[in-house]
């Protein structure tokens, strides 16, 4: 369920839609935070602020 939920919620990034309610149900599924944030990271990178003001 948590693979499924994840995979659900990687769509969800890829794409236009709202992803808060397939974390939703990727935790109440019983996925990690640390694999919710992974998964998003995948699709979207990490910030990293310029340092320039």
């Amino acid at each position: 369920a948590v693979e499924r939920t994840l995979a659900e919620m990687r769509a969800a990034a890829e794409g236009d839609a709202n992803v808060l309610y397939p974390m939703k149900e990727a935790l109440r599924a019983r996925a990690t935070v640390g694999e919710v944030c992974g998964t998003l990271r995948e699709v979207w990178g990490i910030y990293r602020p310029s340092d320039r003001f």
